[in-house]
């Protein structure tokens, strides 16, 4: 059977280089990098090597840059550091963030007395810039805005340099969940005055199970994992020093091809967006998904005019695998929170789904995707 796999923004496939550099490490580099002997070393200076090539891509210092397990740790690292460490008493976000962020506001603000305020969002979705500018200047709270750079369900991309400069205004600390922005647009953090950023490998061809956390200099770091000393003391915890080489590896690739990735990915969107209007004039997209400027050139959510909770089922057994964009079709009964916050109930209510692309992805296959819902939608 043909499969297709348009699930990109949950997950990438490895490229054969990355498997290449982790296979090589794992059979000739398995020291602790914490020993002192020379197999330790060894590990030790392909990770500090790590470090510093990472840092070059986003302009900054190695010392910057802290390995974790992924974008979630990263998140919660970063949320925990302000409160605990920075003397931040208040968070502003929006009701549409990844639950890595949401999910760790809630738990400040029940357990630690942290006000969290949120952003208000135009009907695609879009931070209202305003809004933002009166929550920070109304208050005289230790302040961090936590705003992620491009939304992982409808893929609208935050005017970051906009957000930076009122945060610089109002004296507030900046993070953003990049996540999805990491190895797709290029970010210089000389120029940009984010104070906090994340990344996770997996979003960018590279391994599960690691990413890193940004902490501009000058910050200290209040380590969440007691037990050891690595990370310079910020994360306790033997290095993943495989890992941390494909993602050192995944993430050369994705900005060496970063110009020519986006001209062809955009390519396979533009297409299948002109393929499912020509398709029904009833299908709609959710936020700025189809805007090809304010949107990520990798997502494209649509919404289709009725409600068929087996349709991710129907297409996985077609062999095209996809997300939700309710996630109520994935298995919860919860729904999509983006959705619910930007669409009205009866919109909210019908089947919205989540294509997302990669380098892999081919306009055959969006061919075969198109054909299948011109058969049975």
């Amino acid at each position: 059977m043909k499969t297709v796999y348009l699930d990109n923004a949950a997950t990438t496939q490895i490229d054969d280089q990355v498997i290449e550099v982790m296979h090589t490490s794992m059979k000739g580099n398995y020291g602790n990098p914490s020993s002192i002997h020379q197999f330790g070393r060894k590990a030790k200076s392909a990770v500090e090597t790590a470090r510093k090539n990472i840092a070059k891509h986003f302009n900054v210092t190695a010392s910057e840059i802290i390995f974790t397990a992924g974008g979630t740790e990263a998140d919660n690292l970063i949320l925990h550091n302000a409160v605990f460490n920075l003397g931040v008493k208040r968070i502003i976000t929006t009701k549409i963030e990844h639950h890595a962020v949401l999910h760790t506001c809630f738990h400040l603000e029940k357990n630690h007395n942290i006000l969290v305020d949120y952003v208000n969002l135009d009907e695609f979705g879009s931070v209202d810039i305003v809004h933002l500018e009166q929550l920070l200047s109304g208050s005289e709270d230790k302040t961090l805005v936590s705003l992620m750079l491009v939304n992982n369900e409808i893929g609208n991309i935050l005017d970051i340099d906009a957000v930076a400069g009122i945060c610089k205004k109002n004296n507030a600390l900046f993070h953003s969940d990049t996540v999805q922005a990491i190895g797709h647009y290029n970010i210089d953090l000389q120029k940009t005055s984010l104070d906090f950023m994340v990344a996770s490998a997996h979003k960018f061809h590279g391994p599960k199970g690691v990413g890193f956390a940004f902490f501009r200099k000058g910050f200290g770091i209040l380590p969440m994992l007691h037990g050891g000393e690595q990370e310079m003391g910020a994360r306790s915890s033997t290095e993943n020093v495989h890992a941390i080489l494909g993602m050192e590896k995944a993430l050369e690739l994705a900005v060496s091809n970063l110009k020519k990735d986006q001209k062809e990915i955009g390519g396979v969107k533009e297409y299948f967006i002109s393929e499912l209007k020509g398709l029904s004039k009833d299908i709609e997209f959710n936020g700025l998904s189809s805007d090809i400027e304010k949107s990520s050139y990798t997502i494209l959510n649509l919404r289709f005019p009725f409600i068929n909770d087996m349709l991710l089922f129907s297409l996985d057994m077609a062999g095209i695998a996809i997300s939700g964009g309710s996630a109520c079709q994935s298995g919860s009964n919860k729904g999509s929170h983006v959705l619910k916050e930007i669409l009205n109930d009866i919109d909210a209510d019908k089947t919205s789904v989540r294509f997302s692309f990669s380098k892999y992805t081919t306009k055959q296959e969006i061919d075969f995707v198109v054909n299948y819902l011109k058969e049975n939608i």
